[in-house]
């Protein structure tokens, strides 16, 4: 019934995305949010606004780089 490879994901590994940073994750990289979906992005700080794109997305949360 549950597919477990079919990626709830709102976001997909390599497209773009305009974020603002609301967070920072306990490794220093900012969090930004796509739909409620977290995207961890390194090289970042809280209030950035940026445009990402995204590297890699797991079942709970993806990876990204500023664009």
């Amino acid at each position: 019934m549950f597919n477990n490879n079919e990626s709830t994901a709102p976001v997909e590994a390599g497209e773009t995305y305009d974020v603002t940073i609301e967070d920072l994750a306990r490794e220093g990289d900012g969090i930004a949010r796509v739909s409620g979906f977290v995207i961890f992005v390194p090289g970042t700080s809280v209030g950035d606004e940026v445009t990402i794109k995204v590297t890699k997305v797991m079942r709970k949360f993806a990876f990204g780089e500023v664009a």
